[in-house]
């Protein structure tokens, strides 16, 4: 990341990052935190692969974008890199600047994961929540919207949650799991919002997630190879 002076400029009070893996329930989180005050400013509220929206603030996935092309990446093909040059720590600062009014904003794109360094950089309060979801559900996310084989899945959902644990090790924050029902992840979605200082979960009726929102969870049991199972484990372990 370029030397360019971070210490003055408009933005948010608060900025969280939602962060995981695609298909992982990162769209539901946020919907769930937006329902609950987390301002999101500019967001996508239809998409054809989630019911009510991806949830993402399409100029911040412009950046991710940007900075994937820059660094020799895509979305489904990890940078080796993750530089940001001028051009990028300055739009970051445009994007922050628009929302400096709120209180707290929030912001969800996977490619988040590839980057946080830079957003760590640019914000170094900057508030982290994290999902994550059986790499078998995953899996099959992937293949019926991508057709990415098996091993493809499982390969992405490793470098995502794997940069996670980092994130969590060196400095603790809430990861939910998406492998939960719909009782238990309002019981967990309950405490984070306290934690956040947001509002109180809605009533049943006005909930962002309810079941049918997600694809029943059939892969408890399954086997998994050696290194997708022990990462999965320490994700278990630490889940809020």
């Amino acid at each position: 990341m370029s030397d360019t002076d971070n210490s003055h400029f408009d933005r948010p009070k608060r900025v969280l990052a939602i962060l995981g893996m695609h298909r992982s329930g990162t769209s539901c989180l946020t919907g769930s935190l937006q329902k609950a005050g987390l301002f999101l400013g500019k967001h996508q509220t239809q998409n054809k692969h989630n019911q009510r929206g991806n949830r993402e603030n399409q100029e911040v996935l412009k950046l991710h974008k940007a900075l994937l092309n820059y660094n020799d990446g895509k979305w489904h093909q990890p940078p080796k890199v993750s530089e940001w040059s001028k051009e990028h720590i300055l739009r970051a600062k445009e994007i922050l600047k628009e929302y400096s009014n709120a209180g707290i904003w929030g912001f969800k794109d996977p490619r988040s994961l590839f980057f946080i360094e830079g957003w760590q950089n640019l914000i170094p309060d900057i508030e982290f929540i994290g999902i994550y979801r059986h790499p078998l559900a995953v899996a099959k996310s992937l293949y019926e919207r991508n057709e990415f084989s098996k091993e493809l899945a499982f390969n992405l959902w490793h470098y995502h949650n794997s940069i996670l644990i980092k994130l969590h090790q060196q400095n603790p924050f809430p990861i939910l799991s998406f492998d939960n029902n719909e009782d238990e992840f309002h019981e967990s979605l309950s405490a984070l919002q306290d934690c956040l200082g947001l509002g109180s979960v809605p009533i049943k009726e006005d909930r962002f997630f309810t079941s049918s929102l997600r694809t029943k969870n059939q892969f408890k049991g399954q086997k998994l190879p050696k290194k997708i199972h022990e990462l999965y484990q320490q994700l278990r372990d630490i889940q809020f």
